[in-house]
């Protein structure tokens, strides 16, 4: 994966509607070069789905956790495109510290959650990740 086809993921996972016209604007490049990227990048299973975001506060039975992800060598660009394959991760941010990478996670249940977290653990350049669940949120933006 490039430049161009990280980017076009970026403006995929703010909106995921947007025409593929649109996206070729944004990005500088023919509508065939955008068609063509996203069949790959469905092809290749990094583009899993599309999706709907509704606002933290509408989601009632949604649990959310935070990963701080730790990464091995200079593998952050791979494990970020792994990572934005993760239908769950919900977001994914750069940070300096401990992690990183952190990752705000969001599944149904609990055994979904053990499963994200195996499928997550089993990416290549990952050495260490930990969790905590999100239990209140007292100021939303």
């Amino acid at each position: 994966m490039d430049e161009t086809d990280q980017q076009l993921l970026g403006l995929l996972r703010r909106d995921a509607r947007s025409t593929v016209a649109a996206l070729a604007a944004r990005l500088k490049v023919s509508r065939g070069t955008v068609t063509n990227r996203i069949r790959r990048l469905e092809d290749d299973g990094v583009i899993v789905g599309y999706t709907v975001r509704l606002r933290p506060d509408v989601q009632q039975n949604v649990i959310r956790a935070w990963m701080g992800i730790a990464v091995e060598g200079n593998q952050t660009r791979s494990v970020i495109a792994s990572l934005l394959g993760e239908p769950n991760v919900a977001t994914l941010h750069d940070t300096n510290g401990r992690w990183d990478l952190l990752a705000e996670l969001r599944v149904g249940n609990l055994q979904e959650l053990a499963k994200v977290l195996e499928r997550i653990r089993l990416v290549k350049g990952i050495s260490n990740t930990e969790t905590s669940i999100h239990l209140e949120t007292y100021r939303l933006s």
